[in-house]
């Protein structure tokens, strides 16, 4: 008697290659994190920083409605909020250097943050689908006076969510698209922190050094300490450098790879080149035109990346990171919209 091999649905399949790349992913962001720290750190930023930031404008375009409506005000506190912090993110420096700013200028510009963020979660809770949003202004009064006590903390908060609201944003994705693929990716999702608990055993007494070809090409002046102090090691000093450069490399490549290579299989109705599925663009041949050019400039620009990374990795790499605060923050109002 023949035994009977159960079919498997299409639908299935999908879930395990999704599922098998996902957590490849991760695998091999955690293995070279580990490996080779500071040549992974320094390619991963040269290869994808720009284009996932292109693949987040793209999914972002696909989002927005072709017209606000109820949300106009929504989208006017958005916009402002992730100019205005971003443009004094990026001046707080120079304002320092030129003392035109004052030693609490960090703080304030952090308790913005936090009010812009509490604002707009009351204004989400206002709209359907409604939930109460009362519990998020204690939040913000108590984050706001760690802010004044140990001002140093959320920059780092920063640091290390930012990777982490990528998983998020892959959740909400799933939770709209493909909502039978939401508990088992969560369940991948969770190995990030198995990753991590290994890397810290993995790094226990490890040094970081620069001295690999990678590293001598591109950033010969990039010192450990300052890959360091940026992964949290002057505010977490019990933790180890090692750890600390690994584990934030290791984020950054889990971040990238969500963004260029899950997003677009389960969060965009088209192929990226492809706007006719962008909802602005449906509003006529004004509208087609402004994606257009919207997309072509903004792929100009990862070219203009790319080539600035050539030319001098160091200077862009500080450039970059300072704007990037702008689609940090872009994240925001787009995890709102899709809870």
């Amino acid at each position: 008697m023949n035994a009977i091999t159960p079919s498997v649905s299409p639908a299935s399949r999908q879930l395990v290659w999704f599922g098998t790349a996902y957590l490849t992913l991760i695998a091999m962001a955690g293995t070279l994190s580990a490996c080779f720290p500071i040549p992974v750190a320094i390619c991963a930023v040269f290869l994808f920083a720009g284009p996932h930031n292109w693949m987040e404008l793209r999914y972002v375009l696909e989002r927005l409605p072709a017209k606000a409506g109820r949300l106009w005000p929504f989208f006017v506190v958005s916009a402002l909020g992730i100019g205005g912090l971003t443009a004094s993110f990026a001046a707080l420096p120079w304002l320092m250097e030129q003392g035109r700013a004052t030693q609490h200028a960090d703080c304030i510009w952090q308790t913005a943050l936090l009010l812009w963020i509490a604002g707009l979660v009351t204004m989400r809770s206002r709209t359907n689908p409604r939930f109460d949003a009362g519990w998020i202004w204690p939040v913000v009064c108590f984050v706001i006076a760690g802010v004044w006590i140990w001002p140093q903390i959320l920059p780092l908060a920063l640091v290390y969510l930012h990777p982490l609201m990528a998983i998020g944003l892959l959740d909400q994705e799933l939770a709209r698209s493909k909502p039978e693929w939401r508990v088992p990716i969560r369940g991948i999702s969770g190995t990030v922190f198995v990753a991590l608990m290994a890397i810290a055993w993995a790094t226990e007494g490890r040094t970081v050094s620069g001295t690999d070809q990678v590293t001598l090409a591109f950033g010969p002046s990039l010192r450990t300490d300052v890959l360091s102090q940026h992964s949290g090691g002057g505010v977490l000093p019990w933790l180890s450098p090692c750890f600390l450069i690994v584990a934030h490399t290791f984020l950054e490549l889990v971040h990238y790879g969500i963004w260029v290579l899950l997003m677009p299989l389960v969060g965009m109705r088209s192929q990226p080149w492809n706007t006719d599925e962008i909802p602005i663009s449906r509003r006529g041949r004004a509208g087609a035109q402004s994606i257009a050019v919207t997309l072509l400039i903004s792929l100009g620009l990862v070219v203009v990346l790319w080539v600035s990374f050539w030319v001098d990795y160091e200077t862009t790499r500080r450039v970059y990171f300072t704007i990037a605060m702008l689609h940090v923050l872009a994240e925001v109002p787009l995890l709102l919209r899709m809870v």
